[in-house]
């Protein structure tokens, strides 16, 4: 009997866990990328003397945050995470975001228990996962162990209801949830989203919300798998797996919203939860539009911008930025005809990975430009120069937003 989050440590150590309960566990996966492998290396090689990792089939390192390589420091940090793992047996992923990737090859299943060193490692709870992001040096020791510890957190149900709106899409719904919980009001809580609009969620959407746990301080964020699983997962994953709900949970707290009363929603600078409805920013001036990453990234999310920008062309005054989260969506993107419509409307589309989300790669900020992007966060000198302001939208908006030169409402174009 418990929550989602319950269920799997249960199974997993075979027997009954409590909130609040310390435990040691077997991880299914362990993953870091270009720029958290370094330190982690460094805990690894204390810990073991030279020994080797847990499981090179289950060891993941993906390159992703600064691919291809934009300075000599990022190309000489990936020459010597490549020589770890040469050393180690452990393959490169340099097919894009690790958070795409790793669902995409078949390593997330329901029912796993999957540590990275990245914060949004929560992503993979739409899988029926518990996933969560830990330091380097915590994943150094996963990856000479296999094993980790956790408080077994208690759970927030954010509960979604209704309808979407003309116009409005799972990445609204998920500033309503950050403006209603804010950024610290589930600081180690699980994140359970359940409600009639989850479950007619596609895969693609649900990753949306459980990418977004973590900017309300969440642990992990996750959703009960069900049959729309099971055909995401038909021909990723070679192995059973247990299909695990919520029994009697008792949850901390839950949270209602009714998605049927929510227009198209921005996030202003410079916190995630400083949420408003798109007119009340409409007409402000934006110098570049970013669309992708691990929130925003997937083919669905291109297909809404695509069918907006089609024949269409970008404003003069501002810049676009389109990066597909993976190359297996880049590549049915180019089939498909997206790709084509973003570069002769005037966009650059870049390599899969994270492009500018973390101000390093691919479209950084100058002083006091602004960006309209399809990103998780907005902090103060995210994307770039710390003078630079961040306003977060969906996919529609930036494609409107794109069109216009300023902050739109997409139903405009719809």
């Amino acid at each position: 009997m418990g929550t989602l989050t319950e269920e799997i440590f249960s199974h997993k150590l075979g027997r009954a866990v409590a909130q609040g309960e310390t435990v040691v566990v077997d991880v299914d996966r362990v993953m870091s990328h270009d720029t958290t492998t370094p330190l982690a290396i460094q805990a690894f090689r204390k810990l073991t003397n030279g020994g080797r990792v847990f499981d090179s089939k289950r060891s993941h390192i993906v390159f992703d945050h600064i691919v291809p390589a934009a300075t000599i420091a990022a190309a000489t940090l990936h020459r010597d995470v490549r020589a770890f793992a040469q050393e180690q047996d452990i393959p490169i992923l340099q097919e894009g975001i690790c958070h795409q990737v790793m669902p995409e090859r078949g390593y997330v299943a329901p029912g796993g228990i999957i540590v990275g060193a990245d914060s949004h490692t929560c992503t993979y709870g739409a899988l029926g996962a518990f996933a969560t992001g830990m330091g380097s040096t915590d994943i150094g020791v996963a990856y000479a162990t296999g094993r980790a510890w956790f408080l077994i957190p208690p759970t927030i149900n954010i509960r979604i209801t209704g309808r979407l709106p003309f116009g409005v899409y799972t990445k609204d719904v998920s500033f309503e949830m950050v403006r209603m919980v804010s950024v610290d009001g589930a600081n180690y809580r699980a994140i359970e989203y359940t409600g009639e609009l989850v479950e007619q969620m596609s895969v693609s959407e649900r990753f949306t919300l459980c990418n977004m746990a973590i900017e309300m301080g969440g642990k992990a964020g996750l959703v009960a798998p069900d049959a729309t699983t099971q055909a995401w997962l038909r021909g990723r994953v070679d192995h059973e797996y247990p299909m695990l709900a919520p029994y009697n949970p008792q949850y901390e707290r839950v949270v209602e919203i009714d998605a049927s009363k929510l227009s198209p929603q921005i996030a202003c600078p410079p916190d995630v939860n400083n949420v408003v409805p798109v007119e009340e920013v409409e007409h402000v001036r934006i110098d570049q539009v970013f669309l992708g990453t691990c929130t925003n990234g997937r083919l669905d999310d291109l297909a809404i911008a695509a069918n907006i920008m089609q024949g269409k062309t970008i404003h003069p005054q501002t810049r676009m930025v389109v990066v597909p989260a993976s190359r297996e969506i880049y590549l049915e993107a180019m089939r498909l005809g997206y790709l084509e419509t973003f570069i002769q409307a005037g966009a650059s589309v870049g390599t899969p990975g994270c492009g500018p989300c973390i101000g390093r790669h691919f479209g950084v900020l100058a002083p006091g430009e602004r960006a309209l992007t399809t990103m998780n966060r907005n902090f103060t000198g995210r994307m770039g120069d710390p003078t630079a302001e961040i306003y977060l939208g969906s996919p529609a908006t930036a494609a409107a937003t794109a069109l216009c030169g300023h902050i739109t409402d997409p139903r405009n174009f719809l």
